[in-house]
């Protein structure tokens, strides 16, 4: 796929480029919580800024129905890229209509402007061809250039991340080109120990990647909501745990072809629980205790790694040259429940493996607990094209920008 830096090459110099971003930030109300999507795309949108680009920037925020919510408006996300920038970025509330189209007009070279959410529109989403090659249309009107550089968005076979570069001069931006050239390290030659880290809430969003990865990890270790069910499949209680009871005949398999081929299966060996889930509002004390991961009493509900599986899991991160994570160990945003998740990243922080969090809640989950990105090897943006990625399929977003 063509770069950036070959678009740059070229000149960009008074031409509309239009940059699909990922800007698909957490809000509380209108106060963003997290800035790390739009910082990650930020060298791409300053640098085509700096070479005299009329830069139109799009992106999804959540999911709204195809038509416009104010609760999903981009506008707080394009207030903030206006004070990364450090100059102003003009907003448009629409995405193909009049205030688009006067939002480009107005440009001058090196100035920004966000149209809003694309998922406004019914046609982004569509999964008729047809049309999301209408909506295609009406956006490449606004542009003469395509930069894809929203990573978190190239699994999905979307208007603004399939259809419109097949309609443009197309190149990836700086992101896309970093978050594949960082996953080909986890897939093509990776040094070993290769250990992976997955947590989160269901194993039915792991199944694909914990398939792949038994064929090229040398240890799994498992934490969130996931592992209770892997904690079932052994035939342990879990109270009233996260239990996805029609997914422990594959989590078995698992289990089996892991011992088959010499993959370590690692599982939480103590856990914290409480009676209920905490109320994440208020961080009211949840009650919590902790217990062995096979003797969960009834009632119960598991809500992190207890400080024994703690122990064990920095202990098999210690010697890994390659660590993947993706998915938090508990339920991080509490205190109560936040230790898991953080023992994980200072194991990684105190390693020397060359670590990538894998998007997402993980990312997340750096961010709020206080450590320094720069102290892992990548942060991905994109936890779910992540996933797909390591699991081998074809990500339309990706295979929209090859030649």
């Amino acid at each position: 796929m063509k770069t950036i830096d070959e678009l740059l090459a070229e000149g960009v110099a008074g031409k509309r480029v239009f940059v699909r971003a990922d800007l698909n930030v957490p809000l509380d109300g209108t106060t963003i919580t997290d800035d790390g999507r739009i910082r990650a795309v930020l060298p791409t949108i300053a640098k085509l800024a700096e070479a005299g680009a009329r830069v139109v920037v799009a992106s999804h925020l959540g999911r709204p129905k195809g038509a416009p919510d104010p609760a999903f408006s981009l506008a707080p996300a394009a207030a903030r890229l206006g004070e990364l920038l450090g100059a102003d970025v003009a907003f448009a509330t629409d995405t193909v209509g009049e205030s688009a189209r006067a939002a480009v007009a107005g440009l001058a070279d090196g100035q920004v402007a966000v149209i809003e959410n694309l998922r406004f529109n019914a046609g982004e989403t569509s999964k008729d061809d047809a049309e999301r090659g209408a909506f295609a249309d009406r956006l490449a009107e606004l542009a003469d250039v395509y930069v894809g550089d929203g990573f978190g968005a190239v699994h999905r076979k979307h208007a603004s991340v399939f259809d419109l570069p097949a309609r443009l001069p197309h190149y990836a931006g700086y992101l896309i080109a970093t978050e594949v050239g960082v996953l080909k390290k986890l897939t093509t030659d990776v040094k070993r120990p290769y250990a992976v880290v997955l947590g989160g809430a269901k194993v039915s969003d792991k199944l694909g990647v914990i398939d792949h990865l038994l064929e090229r990890a040398d240890r799994i270790l498992i934490g969130g909501g996931m592992a209770y069910t892997f904690l079932k499949a052994q035939g342990h209680e879990v109270g009233s745990s996260l239990l996805q009871e029609d997914q422990i005949p594959a989590v078995q398999e698992y289990l089996r072809r892991a011992e088959e081929k010499g993959v370590e299966f690692v599982l939480p060996v103590d856990v914290v629980v409480a009676p209920a889930f905490p109320d994440l509002k208020t961080k009211a004390p949840a009650h919590p205790a902790t217990v062995a991961a096979d003797a969960m009493p009834e009632g119960q509900m598991g809500l992190d790694n207890g400080p024994e599986t703690n122990k064990l899991y920095a202990s098999k991160l210690a010697d890994a040259a390659t660590v993947f994570w993706n998915g938090p160990m508990g339920v991080f945003e509490h205190p109560d429940f936040a230790d898991g998740t953080r023992a994980v990243a200072q194991a990684l922080v105190d390693s020397q493996a060359f670590s990538v969090v894998g998007g997402g809640d993980s990312a997340a989950a750096v961010r709020i607990l206080g450590f320094d990105e720069n102290a892992f090897g990548h942060i991905s943006t994109g936890g779910g094209a992540s996933l797909e990625y390591l699991e081998g399929k074809t990500l339309p977003g990706l295979a929209a920008l090859e030649d």
